[in-house]
This record gives C-alpha cells, structure tokens and sequence, in this order.
C-alpha cells in the first residue's frame, strides 16, 4: 500500500500517519469527515491542505481496513 500524499514517520505525531509535509493526521481529517465536515471546510480549517489529501486520507483508511483481518464471534 502506497500512497505519495501520506507520510508515517516516527518522528512527527508519534508515528501517526499524517499528510506528507505537514503535522496534519489522517485520523484528524477523517473524524472531521465523520462528524459532517466538508471538504472545503477542512480546508478552511487547515490552508495547508489541498482536497486531493482529503481524498487521500480516505484512500488511505480504505487501504488499511482492506487489510484487516475480521474476527466474528
């Protein structure tokens, strides 16, 4: 899983995945997501961001719970 807009260093936000370049966590945009936020709200909150790194905190979290294992029971 690969995604150029996402960056986990251990250095910055404890390891966190943020979007490349900034201190922004993807969880951060996807609760902000989750609670009714628009795209363009987000990035009102946070200027850094462009709408392709909202896209790809939704990528990302897709891709990683693409590779859960379920458990039943």
């Amino acid at each position: 899983m690969s995604h150029k807009r996402i960056e986990i260093n251990p250095e910055i936000m404890g390891g966190k995945p943020v979007i490349r370049g900034t201190r922004i966590p993807v969880e951060t945009i996807l609760r902000k997501l989750g609670a009714g936020m628009t795209s363009d709200a987000i990035m009102a909150d946070h200027p850094r961001l462009a709408h392709e790194d909202v896209l790809a905190a939704q990528a990302f979290a897709a891709d990683y719970l693409a590779d859960e294992d379920l458990v039943y029971g």
